[in-house]
């Protein structure tokens, strides 16, 4: 490193996992390098067996499968090897202080660990990206067609920016194609999966609608209507839940359910 100081040990770190859902999802991957000040590192990298499957979805964002998770340590087995490393050191990562921090932090309570953060400090090089590079119209205007947008926050002025940049996009990647319906597809690579745009229903593969959250997350909407999840789709309704979503848990509960 030619331009970060340390006062003391920095732990960078990231995880792969089962899901985004930082309480409950479980990491199948993680990998840690320990920055001393003097500039000497060691790295510590293993797969982990979550005890539960990985859901497709997940395979699909880092290629990790069961079979591959199969025999290797549980988080359990782990966890005094990742103290070592964490200990007495700050913590970074990309998109860590929002993600990766805390879903770690549950996977060590669940080993029957403390996770201690007071006192540790966190940098997260994606809120630093976030802040330096700004992603507005504006910033994309001048990246891609290397001009100031003149009269930014006018309909029409944005409006005719956003047609130059799509313009550009297209010509610029080879991978971004340059029909309207292919970057349909592009744009909504998820398409098809959610029953609701909240994305708190999906698809399974029997074409049922089955939750995506919550403690009926992988079970099917109709099973939870002929069970004790009739209760909590009640406290759903009236809770701040999109109305669409309301919608087809109301008809749900009449015994009309979503067909994919």
């Amino acid at each position: 490193m030619q331009n970060l100081k340390l006062e003391r040990p920095l732990a960078v770190f990231d995880l792969e996992t089962t899901g985004i859902d930082v309480e409950k999802d479980r990491i199948v991957q993680i990998a840690i390098i320990r920055v001393n000040p003097d500039g000497t590192r060691r790295t510590f990298e293993t797969l982990v067996n979550p005890e539960v499957p990985i859901p497709p979805g997940a395979t699909a964002v880092h290629g990790i499968k069961d079979s591959d998770v199969a025999g290797k340590p549980t988080f359990s087995q782990i966890r005094r090897d990742v103290e070592e490393y964490l200990d007495g050191a700050d913590l970074a990562g990309f998109n860590s202080i929002r993600f990766d921090t805390p879903l770690l932090g549950a996977e060590m309570r669940r080993a029957g660990a403390e996770f201690d953060e007071r006192g540790v400090r966190q940098v997260d090089a994606m809120k630093i990206f976030h802040q330096m590079e700004r992603r507005d119209l504006t910033a994309a205007y001048r990246f891609y067609c290397d001009k100031d947008l003149v009269g930014a926050h006018s309909a029409l002025a944005d409006t005719e920016a956003t047609l130059e940049i799509l313009d550009a996009q297209v010509g610029r990647y080879d991978e971004v194609p340059n029909e309207v319906e292919a970057l349909h597809s592009f744009c909504n690579p998820d398409q098809g999966k959610f029953v609701d745009r909240t994305r708190k229903l999906a698809w399974n593969d029997a074409g049922e609608a089955v939750f995506t959250f919550g403690k009926l997350k992988g079970q099917s909407l109709q099973t939870a209507c002929q069970g004790e999840g009739r209760g909590y789709l009640e406290w759903m309704i009236g809770k701040d839940f999109s109305e669409e979503l309301k919608t087809i848990l109301r008809a749900a509960l009449a015994g009309n359910f979503p067909v994919k």
